[in-house]
């Protein structure tokens, strides 16, 4: 009917909202724990490691990989660690709807202005214990941003200069993007959608990723159910390396 408003989906309402910080507001939630079990799993892979920079993406949209971007890292910013998050998702981000600021000077802004200073766009939440670098105005060129030298040197400083570095990335399959930056950091978690991802999506997005010899660290399974009487949450962690199926 002319006039009408489409009914919007969970999925697009998320979309737009930005990706909830259950870590933050449902603190004490079977969900929240998860995510502390991710960053403590996360703990155990880095052991005998240097991994200070992690880029977290999924084989197609909506599998959740922002959601687990954001809450990994508040719930490493928690342990008093030096936390910066980066949206480098350069054609739809959302990670700054999620933390609830401004957008109009970030991650592309701080590329294309070589005068501009990193102090000058990264924000800081002391609530939060985490800084966040939002991605900036959306350009018409982001693989070529995410691929510049000015992106590889920016990536070296903020590792040198955090404890830890976590870049949302684009899903593998719809763009270069993710694999380019699974090159700069030093490992990289990819999240699927239980009933939702396809499993040649996700086997093409690993093999993408192996193309690039990046070093996968595990798999998020979101969406996946919790024991009987204790209803359904959104992640859990498991797999490493050499686990195909």
């Amino acid at each position: 009917m002319f006039g009408s408003k489409r009914k919007q989906t969970k999925a697009e309402k998320e979309q737009r909202l930005g990706a909830p910080l259950i870590t933050y507001y449902e603190p004490k939630s079977i969900i929240a724990e998860q995510y502390r079990t991710l960053r403590t799993n996360l703990e155990f892979a880095q052991v005998g490691r240097d991994v200070r920079s992690i880029a977290i993406t999924s084989s197609m949209p909506m599998e959740g990989k922002s959601t687990t971007s954001a809450n990994l890292a508040h719930t490493l910013g928690q342990t008093g660690r030096n936390v910066l998050i980066v949206d480098a998702d350069l054609r739809k981000p959302t990670l700054h709807r999620t933390f609830k600021l401004n957008n109009e000077q970030g991650l592309t802004t701080l590329l294309a202005n070589p005068d501009l200073k990193f102090n000058q766009v990264v924000q800081k939440s002391n609530e939060l214990g985490l800084y966040f670098l939002p991605s900036g105005p959306i350009p018409p060129n982001p693989a070529e941003l995410i691929g510049s030298p000015q992106m590889s040197a920016l990536m070296s400083e903020l590792r040198d200069n955090f404890d830890m570095v976590i870049y949302d990335t684009p899903p593998v399959i719809s763009v270069t993007d993710a694999q380019i930056l699974a090159t700069r950091v030093d490992g990289v978690i990819m999240v699927a959608r239980q009933n939702f991802a396809r499993k040649d999506n996700v086997r093409e997005a690993k093999e993408a990723l192996d193309n690039v010899k990046a070093n996968i660290l595990g798999f998020v399974i979101n969406n996946v159910p919790f024991e009987e009487g204790k209803g359904y949450g959104y992640y859990a962690y498991y797999g490493t390396e050499g686990d195909e199926e």
